[in-house]
């Protein structure tokens, strides 16, 4: 296999790695935060921010963590054959259906690009020309020059209306990760089918 895919794959894999292990933290905060949420409820003052603030939590802990299932092949599938079948069998059936997983998770990156777009006043249709000038913006003027070329900033439509940017922003990177961890395991099957070992 060419040495930039083999670069590319322990690159991808190293990446996922490390934030998959930082993403399954996140649980305990999630817990942190529902286990205040019902200590308010029964002693205090009920919170206005626990139940948004867990789905947040929820939202990271998921989208950032499934590269890292990928790569652990923990993820769920449908074990009626595929248990039974030969490693040169099943790296068939990965490479072709994870073709399949690539285009899924481009189309969702392509609509978590938008949504973020969105989320920062971008009401177009070319949301990547967008963060393209945000991004001239800041690094030509600061924050400053970013923040005119934001519109209206979206917040959420519960009392504590928090800002969905940051959400988003989040779930465009874990979709992004995911993509790149599907195509590192296209690139692993093709290898196993050669005979390499990953």
């Amino acid at each position: 296999m060419p040495g930039a895919i083999l670069t590319f794959i322990r690159f991808t894999d190293r990446i996922n790695y490390w934030i998959g292990r930082f993403a399954m933290y996140l649980i305990f905060v999630l817990v942190g935060v529902l286990l205040w949420s019902s200590i308010s409820k029964t002693f205090f003052l009920p919170t206005i921010w626990t139940l948004e603030t867990a789905q947040f939590v929820m939202v990271a802990y998921y989208v950032l963590g499934g590269p890292y299932s990928i790569q652990l092949g923990s993820n769920v599938r449908m074990d009626l054959f595929y248990g039974g079948w030969s490693p040169r069998t099943k790296a068939w059936i990965d490479a072709v259906t994870v073709l399949f997983l690539m285009f899924y998770l481009g189309v969702l990156f392509y609509g978590a690009i938008g949504s973020t777009a969105y989320s920062l006043g971008y009401f177009g249709n070319e949301p990547v020309s967008f963060f393209w000038d945000l991004f001239l913006a800041f690094v030509t003027g600061g924050t400053t020059a970013a923040a005119e070329v934001t519109g209206y900033i979206e917040r959420s439509s519960t009392a504590w209306r928090p800002q969905m940017w940051p959400v988003k922003s989040i779930m465009s990177v874990g979709v992004f990760l995911m993509l790149l961890q599907a195509l590192a395991e296209f690139f692993k099957d093709i290898g196993r089918l050669r005979g390499e070992e990953f």
